[in-house]
């Protein structure tokens, strides 16, 4: 990590694609192909810059990195959007070269100059004090976004699965139901359930749902109801077998 050039572009550290790649223990291929497939959680400006024509140009000038002259556009991650990678990675070494990065990398010179600045003529031991107690709260602050952004677990994920389960079974009218036992059905009921909560909690499976989330999901999975037109096939096909009876 201390071997880490610093670079900067709109006034604040960023990293290449191949430094994240490096810091993270992985590789550019698998780091682009995370972002490829998520790339709808990704904000330019927010979690990354990108530089093409004359930005790029411009940058390449600066001369913070040695830079292929073919290279036509060029990714700049901030400590945001490694956050992001390291959410997708999700191993103990991601995470705890993100925890390296927030202390060590993504605070700038001059804001630690300004700390600095700030406890110059306190003692050493009243400064001890501050300092530990600015770290303290720095880290729960991660920790309460780490928590708060968690996935459910996979207990938590037969949970919901169960659930859902359950509450597509009531609707076909239970395993012995000739809705049930129409495979064509039994596929609509249950994909009709999940479709409408990977919507509700806009996510692209149901085990990406924040843990703090798992009571909310439960809840809408035991009040969700069938659509009419869903409702109304497996009633016809329930109402076929009674009447055959």
């Amino acid at each position: 990590m201390n071997n880490l050039k610093p670079i900067e572009q709109n006034n604040q550290r960023v990293l290449t694609t191949a430094q994240l790649a490096d810091v993270y223990g992985t590789d550019m291929e698998k780091v682009n192909r995370n972002f490829n497939r998520n790339r709808e959680r990704y904000t330019a400006g927010k979690h990354f810059i990108l530089l093409e024509g004359m930005e790029l140009k411009q940058f390449k000038a600066t001369g913070q990195i040695d830079l292929s002259p073919n290279i036509n556009r060029l990714y700049l991650w901030t400590e945001k959007g490694a956050w992001l990678h390291a959410k997708s990675l999700n191993t103990d070494k991601a995470w705890d070269a993100y925890e390296m990065l927030v202390d060590d990398y993504y605070v700038k010179q001059e804001q630690l100059n300004s700390v600095a600045d700030h406890y110059q003529n306190l003692s050493p031991e009243v400064k001890a004090i501050f300092l530990i107690d600015e770290r303290t709260q720095k880290m729960e602050t991660r920790l309460n976004q780490l928590e708060n952004n968690m996935t459910i677990d996979y207990g938590q994920q037969l949970s919901i699965q169960n659930a859902g389960k359950a509450r597509a079974l009531q609707f076909l009218g239970g395993k012995e139901s000739a809705a049930y036992r129409d495979k064509s059905i039994r596929q609509k009921a249950f994909s009709a359930i999940w479709k409408d909560v990977k919507e509700y909690f806009n996510v692209d499976s149901y085990k990406n749902i924040r843990a703090t989330e798992l009571d909310k999901a439960i809840e809408f999975i035991r009040g969700w109801s069938m659509s009419g037109r869903l409702c109304r096939e497996v009633e016809l096909i329930n109402s076929q077998l009674q009447f055959s009876e």
